[in-house]
């Protein structure tokens, strides 16, 4: 016997083979669309900053006719710095401008428009607000976006060729001059009533197809191949649904996008909880303002959100699987407007008290099986603060639940679960267990999960907590557990 068990070994070690790698389990397949590494990157960010700063500003609208004059625009204390330190401070990781809205004003000196800071009273024409707002982003350590409109309301040849060759010719000096741009921003506001020149007319295009976004989009990646587009159906980043900051309670990344396309109608609900089994890894971006408008109006400077607001915002977005884009104004100054200031930084206070203290670190946590009854994926996995580590269970095996001991009862506001998304979004539905009086009682009941799904608890008292994955697409594969 002896002899036989040397001969083995002899060819395993032949062979190259151990009897370790003979009995590894193998992690499992991806199901699905996957993030790419870039939209990867994005779910990290959680919360990016929109600014909304134009001509607008200055003529106490939120969407300009097109015939304003570049005289108007005359910010004289304007401070990028101060816009981005404060986003920095309050914790936001990217910053989105407006270099130009519907009314077709350029916040850059550009080439191919006489409609533009290069002819405004800002810096004696040598002002350039693109460029300023990206250096700053730089120095502060915050990625930078751009939102050029589509529609331009001053533009004499809209709804013609030429416009979508202007078009492009903008997007070729936003992405060639200002260092790299990690979001491109469009939306579906084209056509209407404007200025176009002087003809001060209602003009209609083919919303599918008079822009040619696949070329337009190639072009782009061209330049910047990191680049995310953001419209209302992607390609890489869709709309919520809705301006309100509230993602769906039901929230898959993945959407079939084959008959949408920005600017679509009907599509609302349909952006808002996307499609289970969906062909596209397209994740939902929700947008929303700290004003009741998009651009600064002094008439809002008492109804900026407060920073409990911001709260329940981040828990409507973030904490349902999305990324957060807070639109915040500069105001006629130039500058963020002190309310919206103190709004912000109230804002990462209470953000911090709320999640300063993560219960489950010194928790004991067990599941009812793992993969393969390997360590590998094993429940404890989701306490050591690693992202590439994770729980998984076998494959077919697509409920499943584990159990947290806290050692004393404890008072719970807050669970956070997070899915291994690189191996694709997989729980369809999930209960939440609270230990009372000697058995369990189930305390919530939910859908998807995603990257990250925040539960409010509302004060439980408990001293061991249940999750039970009821229905999966797969075996569930859960990266991260947290408890406030």
């Amino acid at each position: 016997m002896q002899k036989i068990t040397c001969f083995i070994a002899v060819l395993m070690v032949f062979f190259g083979a151990s009897c370790d790698e003979e009995q590894k389990i193998l992690p499992p397949e991806p199901i699905g669309p996957i993030p790419s590494k870039d939209q990867m990157a994005w779910h990290r960010m959680e919360l990016n900053a929109f600014v909304h700063f134009s001509i607008n500003t200055f003529t106490d609208k939120e969407w300009g006719y097109g015939d304003e004059s570049p005289e108007w625009f005359e910010p004289q204390e304007l401070n990028a710095e101060q816009w981005v330190e404060t986003l920095q401070k309050a914790g936001f990781k990217g910053i989105i401008l407006t270099a130009k809205h519907h009314d077709g004003f350029a916040l850059w000196p550009s080439a191919y428009t006489e409609h533009s800071v290069a002819n405004s009273p800002y810096k004696a024409g040598e002002g350039d607000i693109v460029k300023e707002v990206s250096e700053a982003a730089k120095k502060y350590g915050l990625k930078f976006g751009i939102y050029l409109s589509p529609w331009d309301r001053n533009r004499s040849d809209y709804g013609q060729p030429s416009y979508v060759q202007y078009y492009r010719d903008q997007l070729q000096e936003l992405f060639t001059g200002y260092g790299s741009i990690f979001e491109m921003w469009f939306d579906g506001a084209n056509g209407g009533d404007g200025h176009y020149g002087g003809a001060r007319e209602k003009r209609t295009i083919d919303r599918q197809r008079y822009y040619d976004w696949p070329t337009t989009l190639q072009m782009v990646d061209s330049m910047q191949p990191q680049v995310l587009f953001f419209s209302d159906a992607g390609p890489d980043l869709r709309w919520v649904g809705n301006e309100k900051g509230v993602a769906g309670k039901t929230n898959w990344n993945t959407i079939t996008p084959d008959t949408l396309y920005a600017g679509k109608a009907g599509i609302e609900d349909l952006l808002q909880h996307g499609t289970p089994g969906g062909t596209k890894w397209i994740p939902a971006e929700v947008d929303v303002s700290i004003r009741p408008g998009w651009f600064y109006h002094a008439s809002q400077d008492s109804l900026v959100r407060t920073p409990e607001n911001l709260f329940d915002l981040y828990l409507s977005s973030v904490g349902r699987g999305s990324t957060l884009l807070l639109n915040v104004p500069p105001d006629q100054r130039g500058l963020f407007h002190e309310k919206d200031v103190a709004a912000l930084l109230g804002f990462r206070k209470l953000l911090d008290s709320v999640f300063q203290h993560d219960l489950a670190h010194n928790a004991k946590i067990t599941a009812n099986t793992y993969r393969g009854n390997d360590e590998t994926y094993a429940a404890l996995n989701m306490l050591d603060g690693n992202d590439n580590t994770y729980w998984a269970t076998d494959d077919g095996v697509t409920t499943a639940s584990f159990e947290m001991d806290l050692g004393a009862e404890t008072k719970i506001n807050y669970l956070v679960l997070q899915e291994y998304i690189s191996l694709g979004q997989r729980v369809e539905a999930f209960g939440i267990f609270a230990w009372e009086e000697g058995h369990w009682k189930q305390v919530a009941n939910e859908t998807t999960i995603g990257y990250k799904r925040i539960v409010p608890l509302d004060g439980l008292k408990t001293q061991k907590l249940k999750v039970g994955i009821t229905a999966s697409l797969g075996c569930p594969v859960l990266s991260n557990v947290e408890i406030y």
